[in-house]
């Protein structure tokens, strides 16, 4: 079964979950009492960003994760430009590929499973600090509830169940809602469609899974952070996926920007697994990989179409701002 199963152990979607990012001291309990009310219903979404290249367009819609969980995307541009392109390039990040059959992937589920939490049986409260472990409780309380399960996590996986929680009783949903949209565009249109991906292919599994249930993570940052963002910062999340959904692109831009997991991520590449299976050259490769098809889309189409996570398509350090440097002219829906 070539599938992602190691993926879940590696937490490789938990790291790619955006977060906003905003500095504000916690409340004296540590839990801040949302505001933003979360729109429903259908909404147009974003503008779409445009790479130009003399007279070739690729159009480029940032997405986001989490947004609201009630509400339809309808996206009139967004239909109009996927009719006329000719090629849609969609980023698919870095996956793991366990090479090994459907049988045996069954037989190492449990192995899988039991990854997930800390060598050694220890619980949380054995492998956090007391005012983490405390902080932790009253989150928990207020998202969770009663769930023993989660006490045999190892951090990251503990936190990544919080985060989880918390984005749901917020009203907000982490799948992906702008894909299944673009596809029945694409399945109407039948565009050529480039998939960008780095994938790391695992022969054998089962020493890895052994190896990585007995690896102590650097991980109790990320724990930390991950509830620090969640005392603080939904109200902003919030705010941030209402601008998503409603277009407001100057809103988007005036918000934090969204936080990139780093300590989240460090716990996972710069363990020694992580190092071993090269995480980090992935992501390196990954990007070239996504602007060598967004040069060669724009080479060859006369509109072509992307989508990128804000996250990755902002900023100085942006996909967009590395094709501008090239030469590209790049312009904002709000422009």
């Amino acid at each position: 079964m070539r599938k992602t199963m190691l993926a879940a152990a590696m937490a490789l979607g938990f790291m790619s979950m955006p977060l906003q990012a905003q500095q504000a001291a916690p409340p004296a309990d540590g839990i801040r009492t949302e505001a933003t009310v979360v729109v429903e219903g259908e909404q147009p979404g974003p503008g779409l960003w445009l790479v130009r290249k003399g007279s070739h367009d690729l159009y480029v819609l940032g997405t986001l994760r989490p947004l609201p969980m009630k509400m339809q995307w309808q996206s009139a541009q967004l239909q109009q430009v996927l009719a006329q392109a000719q090629e849609v390039i969609r980023m698919r990040g870095v996956q793991i590929d366990a090479d090994v059959g459907f049988f045996k992937g069954l037989l190492l589920m449990p192995k899988l499973l039991g990854a997930r939490n800390n060598p050694d049986d220890k619980k949380l409260q054995q492998v956090v600090s007391p005012a983490s472990y405390a902080r932790w409780q009253a989150l928990k309380t207020r998202y969770i509830g009663s769930d023993g399960g989660v006490e045999k996590r190892r951090p990251l996986f503990a936190a990544q169940e919080l985060y989880a929680a918390a984005i749901k009783k917020s009203g907000l949903d982490t799948k992906d809602l702008a894909w299944p949209v673009v596809a029945e565009a694409i399945e109407a249109h039948g565009p050529t469609v480039t998939v960008v991906r780095e994938t790391i292919t695992i022969k054998d599994p089962k020493p890895l899974l052994k190896e990585w249930s007995k690896t102590t993570l650097d991980d109790l940052a990320c724990f930390d952070s991950t509830m620090t963002h969640i005392e603080t910062d939904l109200d902003a999340m919030r705010a941030r996926a209402n601008a998503w959904a409603t277009g407001d692109v100057a809103a988007l831009r005036g918000l934090p920007p969204a936080y990139r997991w780093e300590a989240c991520n460090n716990a996972i590449s710069e363990a020694g697994i992580g190092k071993r299976l090269g995480f980090g050259d992935a992501q390196r490769k990954l990007r070239a990989k996504w602007l060598a098809a967004a040069e060669a889309a724009l080479e060859r189409n006369t509109v072509s179409f992307a989508t990128l996570a804000l996250s990755d398509m902002l900023g100085t350090d942006g996909y967009l701002a590395a094709l501008q440097a090239k030469g590209y002219t790049v312009i904002a829906p709000d422009e």
